[in-house]
């Protein structure tokens, strides 16, 4: 079965449909500092590396499904919280264009937690409708990674969707570690020697990391970062991998940080030392990626944002196995196509009602 990946970033929900046995036969990525990491990584896929906004639906292959994580800064509640109000938030209805137009068998979004703040309540509300209005059986389901076999804490949202005329309804799978938990020590246990610091200014040790992308940022920290206790235990899952480099968790064999009053904490008088961020690499572990996944970049700042933007390959994986069972079993009645109905919106028209509903948020 073949898909198409948007917002594709270094390429985690990929590689989770990938290792499912889809053939992920074309990506759409606009950073340019990432297009190195995925195709070098993804050999078998041709990239895209346009924005969105200027991919007409006809230049999109054809394919059993489309799948992606526009960006989430505009939805986030650490982010601007502007939602659709903001161009980055409209980037979804982009998604939804070409989705309306290719009229796959199925697609998968995913994007963050703060998509169901209040603040976003309408705009939610109009897409789980316009999903529909396009022809699919939408199913929406917040899922904490940890739950999963991933070793870290990250609520995301995700959008799953079969077209009409299958007569599916997606089911989310049922957590596989709701209490016993992957740990930070057997996740990056084995990573505790080799680590090198960044460079002066934060550059690459490229060749010099014993182990591929071991390496982590440097510099101090700040005020917002010193407000909470930023370390997890051997013992426990990750806090959330981000995107920014200076946000990045503290290693575990650092002691958790010391409460001084509300909105501050300090390291630990005499074990400063033990007090670094983990590594991009530690990073990538943590977001499932395997270890013959390289990460290319000239400033590890770049590599943090690769790994803290992507989907995890494990949630991407179980996803995609059940995605992959359902359409495996079905028999498709090719007389009840939708394809070819004018009973559901196309591109020209989820544009048109994305413009609307902007203009009805911003005045």
């Amino acid at each position: 079965m073949k898909v198409v990946s948007f917002f594709a970033g270094a390429g985690g929900l990929d590689l989770g449909f990938e290792k499912v046995g889809f053939d992920v036969i074309w990506a759409n990525e606009y950073d340019k500092e990432i297009w190195e990491t995925y195709e070098k990584n993804h050999k078998n896929t041709v990239l895209d590396r346009r924005s969105i906004v200027d991919i007409p639906s006809n230049e999109v292959p054809d394919c059993d499904g489309i799948i992606g994580g526009p960006p989430c800064q505009s939805w986030s509640e650490a982010g601007s919280k502007k939602g659709i109000a903001d161009k980055r938030g409209q980037l979804f209805y982009e998604f939804m264009r070409i989705l309306a137009d290719k009229k796959p068998k199925f697609f998968l979004a995913e994007n963050v937690s703060g998509m169901l703040l209040p603040a976003h309540k309408e705009a939610l509300a109009n897409i789980k409708q316009m999903f529909t209005d396009i022809g699919y059986d939408l199913s929406f389901q917040l899922l904490n990674v940890s739950d999963f076999g991933i070793p870290q804490d990250r609520k995301r949202v995700f959008f799953i969707g079969y077209r009409k005329d299958l007569g599916l309804k997606f089911q989310f799978p049922l957590a596989t570690t709701p209490e016993k938990k992957i740990t930070l020590e057997k996740a990056i246990g084995d990573l505790k020697d080799n680590v090198l610091p960044a460079k002066e200014g934060n550059y690459t040790n490229g060749e010099n990391c014993t182990v591929k992308n071991h390496e982590y940022m440097i510099g101090g920290f700040s005020s917002i970062f010193m407000s909470r206790n930023r370390v997890r235990s051997w013992d426990e899952v990750s806090f959330t991998i981000q995107a920014g480099g200076r946000h990045a968790p503290i290693h575990p064999q650092a002691p958790k940080m010391k409460f001084i009053e509300q909105n501050l904490r300090e390291f630990v008088k005499g074990k400063e030392h033990l007090y670094r961020r983990l590594s991009v690499r530690e990073c990538a572990r943590i977001q499932t990626f395997p270890d013959s996944f390289t990460f290319y970049y000239n400033s590890v700042v770049a590599g943090y944002k690769m790994i803290g933007n992507a989907v995890p390959v494990r949630m991407g994986k179980v996803l995609a196995e059940k995605i992959y069972n359902d359409l495996s079993n079905l028999k498709i009645n090719k007389k009840q196509s939708i394809l070819k109905s004018s009973e559901f919106f196309n591109g020209h028209v989820v544009r048109k009602k994305m413009l609307e509903i902007v203009n009805a948020v911003t005045h």
